[in-house]
C-alpha cells in the first residue's frame, strides 16, 4: 500500500522540496498551507511531477486549534516545517514566537488525536543548538547542544527563541503524547528556489549579488543545500533507528569565504569587498559535528554548488539580472 504523510507548510522553500522528494519516492502526500486557492503560493506544489495522482493540499493555520486535525488524520509520518523565519520584527511574539510555538503545539497534538502517526519528524534549526552563553569559540557543536531562551531573550534573538521554545514544547508533547520525534537542525539553507516567492537564506545570498550589502558582515555560518535538508527528513521518517535530533550542515564560513566563492563562481557580479568589522578579529568559523545525520546515510552537496544553484535560480525568477 501507498504510505500517506503529512507536510506542513508545504509552500515554503524546504516544504517544497520535501513535497517533490516525497512524490518521486512514492509517497501519497497531504500538503498544508494556509489558502490552497492563492494559486501564487500554491501553483508550484501543484505543477510537480506526480502531484495529480498523489498530491492532496489542505487548508490549515499554525495559530487555529484542531486546523490539522483533518490532514494529520490516516498519516503515518508527519513532517512539521510551518515556522516564520526572519529576522526583523517589531513585534516577535505575535510574527515569530506564537506562529512557531502555538503551531507545533496544534501539530503534534493532531498527531497524538490520529493514533495512525508512526513519527514525527519536526524541523528545527541551528539556532535552537549555538545560541547559549556557555559555548565556546573551539566547542565542536553537536546534537547535545541547546540554545537558552534566557540568553535569547536578553539579546533580542527573537528567531532563535522561537525555534528553541518551539522545539522544547515539542519534546514536552511528544514525549506526554507517546509520539516518536525526531528533529532536523539545519543552518542557513540554499540551492534552486522551487516556490516563486524569496524566503530568507536565499536572500541573504542575494543581498550580496545585487549591491544592497556595500560590505559583509564579520561573523559565520553553517551552509546547506535544501535538497539535502530535504533529503536529511525523509531519511529520518524512513530510518528505524532513527531518534532524537540531526544538526545538517555542509560547512561553516566566515562571510568573507563566503564572497570569496560566489566571486570564484560569478565573476563578473560585483560583491563586498570589505568587511563591516574591519577594526575587530575575523570571527572564529565554529566548528560543527554532522556525524549523527551522515550515519543515516545522508551525502552533503558541497556548497559551491548549492550556491551557483541558488544564484542560478534567482536569476531564472527574476529576483537578479543575469550578469
Amino acid at each position: 500500500m501507498e504510505k500517506v504523510v503529512c507536510v506542513t507548510g508545504a509552500s515554503g522553500f524546504i516544504a517544497s522540496w520535501l513535497v517533490k522528494l516525497l512524490l518521486e519516492r512514492g509517497y501519497i502526500v497531504r500538503a498544508s498551507v494556509r489558502d490552497p486557492e492563492n494559486a501564487v503560493k500554491t501553483a508550484h506544489l501543484r505543477a510537480l511531477p506526480h502531484a495529480n495522482e498523489r498530491l492532496k493540499l489542505c487548508k490549515a493555520d499554525l495559530l487555529e486549534e484542531g486546523s490539522f486535525d483533518i490532514a494529520v488524520d490516516g498519516c503515518e509520518g508527519v513532517f512539521h516545517t510551518a515556522s516564520p523565519f526572519f529576522v526583523n520584527t517589531d513585534n516577535p511574539q505575535k510574527d515569530l514566537i506564537d506562529p512557531a510555538v502555538k503551531g507545533t503545539v496544534n501539530v503534534l497534538n493532531a498527531c497524538g488525536k490520529a493514533k495512525s502517526v508512526r513519527r514525527v519528524v519536526l524541523t528545527s534549526s541551528i539556532a535552537a543548538v549555538m545560541f547559549r552563553p556557555s559555548r565556546k569559540p573551539e566547542d565542536v557543536v553537536d546534537e547535545s547542544f541547546y540554545s537558552d531562551p534566557e540568553f535569547c531573550k536578553q539579546n533580542n534573538l527573537w528567531y532563535p527563541l522561537s525555534k528553541t521554545e518551539a522545539e522544547n514544547e515539542a519534546w514536552k508533547i511528544s514525549k506526554v503524547q507517546g509520539l516518536d520525534l525526531v528533529t532536523i537542525n539545519p543552518v542557513m539553507v540554499v540551492g534552486p528556489l522551487l516556490q516563486p516567492t524569496l524566503n530568507t537564506s536565499s536572500g541573504a545570498v542575494l543581498r550580496f549579488l545585487t549591491g544592497a550589502a556595500s560590505t559583509y558582515p564579520n561573523t559565520a555560518a553553517g551552509w546547506v543545500h535544501v535538497k539535502d535538508v530535504a533529503e536529511a527528513h525523509i531519511l529520518a521518517y524512513e530510518v528505524p533507528e532513527a531518534s532524537g535530533r540531526y544538526i545538517c550542515a555542509e560547512r561553516v564560513l566566515h562571510y568573507e569565504s563566503l564572497v570569496k566563492i560566489l566571486q570564484a563562481l560569478f565573476p563578473d557580479v560585483p560583491l563586498p569587498t570589505k568587511c563591516a568589522d574591519e577594526s575587530s578579529p575575523r570571527a572564529p568559523e565554529y566548528k560543527v559535528c554532522c556525524d549523527k545525520v551522515k550515519s543515516l546515510g545522508l551525502k552533503f552537496t558541497p556548497i559551491e554548488e548549492a550556491l551557483k544553484e541558488c544564484v542560478e535560480s534567482l536569476i531564472q525568477l527574476k529576483f537578479l539580472s543575469k550578469p
